[in-house]
């Protein structure tokens, strides 16, 4: 635990806990919300919506690397910024009544969400600021940590409140929670050094990013390698939930309970502990450990197909593919922090982090059109292949490029 016990990290675990906070208040929670007001299904339906911000976030994250507030610096000026606003709108959210003012509740958690993807393009370039090569590993760990109990406090937490006191006093409470991070944001040191690279004008800003990574001898297999390294995890899981009811026989208490709490708890285990290895280990081999047990991990749904409905197999499965999944990003986070340059690090975190969605936007339609044709075990097998198409990219890139170097060029 040493290396996670200095105020950095503190730092670190609390912000990832304000990145975390808003979105499950735009999302699950504020359905929650809608449906038991009684709102009809095809208004909630529009509710999911809201959360674009979160998928556009690059387009104006080129201003918060231009533009420095006249407080706290560049990060946390616009840090404090968000944090802020998202205090006060979700605080005016918790006065509205779905039923009444459907449309307007809508508007306002639109912009909720994009005041909390803006938090997080500023707490994304924060991070990538201030933790060095060294603590790039634990730091992603971290946040991990910080962020899945922000969601898990905004999400399930939340429901309990708004059944035991009430809506608005759940949205009230959950505004006050932010606080955590505004305190935070006062205590931490803003990056300084980073200052002098600042773009002195808007068209550096919004297109030197792109000219800067595309420079780079191998720039195109590395943003191959960004899209690829989490794709067979994700396609394997693309359709889980379907998996669990429909082919298994689950049922949905069972699937909340084994799926999504354990899963959660496993996923958070598997980052802290990928973080401690990563101080040893460094990124590349990090990279290639984690990668490869993430991708084995799939296979253990094939034997969940043979199996049929076990409890322990079900089990024993969801906790070592979210553990090995959480490994997986620990590493794959503090890839995305080395292949930042530090003048642009809000744009190009927030494009390249984008990036990684691409895959998971396309993947159902192809998922279900390849079970309906060939079924489950050969579906979760060519996950497991595609996890062997990352890594080979990696080892070809290794050769070529140092991967343990501060910044990755």
């Amino acid at each position: 635990m040493k290396p996670y016990l200095n105020k950095t990290m503190l730092i670190m675990l609390c912000l990832g806990f304000s990145s975390g906070l808003p979105i499950a208040l735009t999302a699950s929670t504020l359905q929650a919300w809608y449906t038991t007001a009684g709102v009809s299904l095809v208004a909630i339906g529009f509710l999911t919506l809201v959360g674009q911000p979160y998928a556009y976030k690059f387009l104006w994250a080129p201003l918060m690397d231009r533009f420095i507030p006249p407080f706290l610096g560049r990060r946390r000026g616009w840090i404090l910024i968000t944090q802020l606003g998202l205090v006060i709108t979700i605080f005016f959210m918790a006065w509205l009544q779905p039923a009444e003012q459907p449309f307007l509740m809508a508007g306002l958690a639109m912009v909720v969400a994009f005041l909390g993807a803006s938090q997080d393009v500023a707490l994304d370039a924060f991070r990538a600021e201030t933790l060095d090569q060294s603590q790039r590993g634990i730091g992603s760990a971290v946040w991990i940590g910080g962020f899945r109990v922000g969601m898990i406090i905004s999400g399930a937490i939340a429901l309990l409140f708004a059944e035991a006191l009430g809506w608005r006093v759940t949205y009230i409470v959950m505004s006050l929670l932010m606080f955590v991070g505004i305190i935070t944001n006062f205590v931490a040191k803003e990056p300084s050094i980073f200052f002098v690279h600042t773009p002195q004008k808007m068209s550096v800003a919004v297109f030197g990013p792109f000219k800067e990574f595309l420079s780079r001898p191998y720039a195109i297999a590395l943003l191959l390698l960004i899209v690829l390294y989490k794709f067979g995890d994700a396609f394997a899981m693309s359709l889980s939930s379907t998996f669990y009811l429909r082919y298994l026989g689950f049922s949905l208490v069972e699937l909340g309970t084994i799926s999504k709490t354990l899963g959660l708890v496993a996923s958070i285990l598997g980052a802290l502990s990928a973080g401690v290895m990563m101080v040893r280990w460094k990124l590349y081999r990090s990279l290639v450990i984690f990668g490869w047990l993430q991708g084995v991990s799939i296979l253990l749904f094939i034997v969940m197909a043979l199996a049929g409905k076990s409890y322990s197999v079900f089990a024993i499965t969801v906790f070592i593919e979210q553990f090995t999944s959480g490994m997986g990003t620990t590493a794959f986070l503090a890839f995305l922090m080395a292949l930042c340059d530090k003048r642009y690090t809000a744009t190009q975190f927030a494009l390249l982090s984008a990036l990684t969605a691409v895959g998971r936007i396309f993947i159902g339609p192809i998922a279900g059109i390849l079970i309906e044709h060939t079924g489950w075990i050969f579906f979760f097998f060519c996950g497991f292949l595609l996890s062997l198409v990352a890594l080979g990219l990696l080892f070809w890139l290794s050769k070529r490029i140092d991967f343990n170097a501060e910044k990755i060029v």
